[in-house]
């Protein structure tokens, strides 16, 4: 009788879950479901999160009803299937995969990035702190449509820009000024030691770091800089991009690098920002 239930319970799970259960022997995944592909997923976000920070690769999130309506199990055959899509993939992101249609830590992530739950699928591209990389679409259906997604995020990571952590008083300004800089392409406020922080993704060929540091200080926003931003703590959501906020742009999906140029114009060059938008 234990047997049997047992064998139930797995079954059921199987069911539920639209994941086959692992060995405790063997802890060899069994294959994919359906509806996500033949794509090697991870399931856990922190640990996606860590992975692209130690690999510099951004994030495929895959947002799926699991096991999934026809036309998602469709675009698991199909698209997430495809040879070329595998490879792509598996060698240039770290994989993951929340279904929109489970409790527990699956239900936070999808209410952290408001996706609606039992959706269709969406796929978004993120970097190594949870911002998406470019902005978030729906019904990217077709194989093609897909790959040019892919093809997009991976033109625009292919850069020289490097990252530090310069201290000053207040965040809100170091975001706001730094931001603004010409080589600057990604802000965020965080904390270091105890220290308001703004963490800067910058282009060293445009923007040598001397340079930042010099024009920092000189705006009163660089009392100190961090080359190891190992303990780097992120802000709450409240204190990014705060000069943004409550404008006509908070609710517009910007890339990093527009929120963060909007950020730094909106209240002191309004058509510097209307510019920004329109590239």
């Amino acid at each position: 009788m234990k047997i049997l239930i047992r064998r139930s319970f797995l079954t059921l799970a199987t069911l539920v879950l639209g994941v086959s259960p692992i060995s405790c022997q063997t802890r060899e995944p069994i294959q994919n479901p359906e509806a996500v592909g033949k794509i090697k997923w991870g399931r856990d976000y922190d640990t996606a999160l860590a992975q692209a920070k130690t690999t510099g690769k951004p994030i495929f999130l895959l947002f799926q009803e699991v096991p999934g309506c026809a036309g998602c199990r469709q675009f698991g055959r199909d698209v997430l299937s495809d040879p070329e899509v595998v490879k792509s993939v598996e060698e240039n992101f770290v994989p993951l995969l929340i279904p929109n249609n489970q409790p527990g830590k699956d239900a936070e992530i999808l209410k952290r990035f408001k996706e609606p739950a039992w959706n269709y699928q969406v796929v978004r591209f993120l970097d190594a702190q949870g911002h998406d990389l470019i902005p978030r679409q729906d019904r990217v259906w077709e194989t093609d449509a897909l790959k040019a997604r892919i093809a997009l995020v991976l033109k625009n990571r292919v850069s020289t820009t490097k990252r530090v952590a310069i201290a000053q008083y207040c965040f809100w300004e170091g975001e706001m000024k730094i931001g603004g800089m010409e080589g600057v392409t990604c802000t965020e406020a965080g904390y270091i030691d105890g220290k308001e922080v703004t963490l800067v993704d910058y282009d060293p060929a445009k923007l040598p770091l001397a340079r930042l540091t010099e024009q920092a200080k000189a705006a009163g926003v660089g009392s100190q800089v961090f080359s190891d931003i190992s303990d780097y703590q992120k802000a709450p959501a409240s204190d990014q991009k705060r000069q943004l906020q409550g404008t006509n742009y908070a609710g517009l999906k910007l890339t990093p690098e527009q929120a963060t140029k909007v950020n730094a114009f909106v209240r002191v060059s309004p058509e510097r920002a209307a510019a920004v938008v329109k590239k």
